[in-house]
């Protein structure tokens, strides 16, 4: 399973960028692709019309990822283990949403998520 960032998310309605040519590759491939409730949040702030959601909701399969309590706890491990002051919460929150997921993040944001790999974090890598 590849969770989708709100970057990826967006990018999926530019004809032909890369993030909507890799994620038709996955989809077509059989990739299931689910993004995080905060992502999806962001998402839906837009920019994106009615058209957009409907597409990305299709490729999503009403796949997102609810934030518990649990996911609380373990971003707030990640923050306070990562000294990330300088990183928005919001990072922390997609990165544990992945890491409890056991799915890979596609994001174009590798440099800021990398420092979470060695928490179990899996970037996706392209296909």
């Amino acid at each position: 399973m590849i969770l989708l960032d709100t970057g990826y998310l967006l990018r999926i309605l530019v004809a032909d960028s890369p993030e909507s040519v890799r994620v038709l590759a996955w989809y077509q491939a059989g990739v299931h692709l689910c993004t995080s409730s905060l992502s999806w949040n962001e998402f839906l702030c837009g920019p994106v019309d009615d058209d957009g959601i409907r597409i990305v909701q299709s490729l999503l399969q009403d796949r997102v990822l609810p934030f518990t309590a649990d996911h609380a706890a373990e971003a707030a491990r990640l923050f306070k283990a990562t000294d990330c002051k300088q990183v928005l919460r919001g990072i922390i929150m997609v990165a544990t949403a992945a890491i409890k997921a056991n799915a890979e993040l596609a994001t174009a944001d590798i440099g800021v998520y990398s420092r979470f790999r060695r928490f179990g974090l899996s970037l996706a890598e392209i296909r």
